[in-house]
């Protein structure tokens, strides 16, 4: 285990940004946003870029991406009517997985409020076996390479 503590970055350690809307449902009773939904703003965020960039096919690609490891950081609330950017960067590419690292950042602030990471491993859809990266996903994720 590592004893270097975990700090926020800031906005320019990430290569793509995508807005989400804080709602209502997402603060819980202490007033700020559940830790659970942070994980999916993470998923919102990478998919949703890769979706945009042609590199997704969530309805008939050959290939999906299964969540085999996630971990957040938390540094600051955040909590609803705030205004949320995710920062997206790409810290490892392998032979069929990426680990991507998204930074939350909330309203106009330059740290961020949250950082973590999980990793894809891309597999085919019907035989659920790890498969190569598809090209149009290999050349979206380099674009994101920190």
């Amino acid at each position: 285990m590592s004893n270097i503590r975990p700090s926020p970055e800031p906005r320019i350690a990430y290569r793509a940004f995508m807005s989400i809307t804080t709602r209502w449902m997402d603060n819980d009773v202490y007033g700020h946003v559940n830790n659970v939904v942070y994980y999916s703003w993470f998923d919102t965020a990478v998919n949703g870029h890769l979706i945009a960039q042609g590199a997704l096919d969530i309805h008939a690609g050959a290939s999906i991406g299964l969540v085999v490891e996630t971990q957040c950081h938390y540094f600051a609330p955040i909590a609803f009517p705030q205004k949320v950017t995710a920062g997206i960067r790409v810290a490892h590419i392998g032979k069929s997985s990426v680990r991507y690292e998204v930074g939350l950042f909330a309203d106009d602030e330059e740290m961020c409020a949250a950082k973590g990471h999980f990793v894809h491993v891309y597999v085919n859809r019907e035989t659920r076996r790890p498969t190569e990266l598809p090209p149009a996903l290999l050349q979206a994720v380099q674009a994101l390479l920190a």
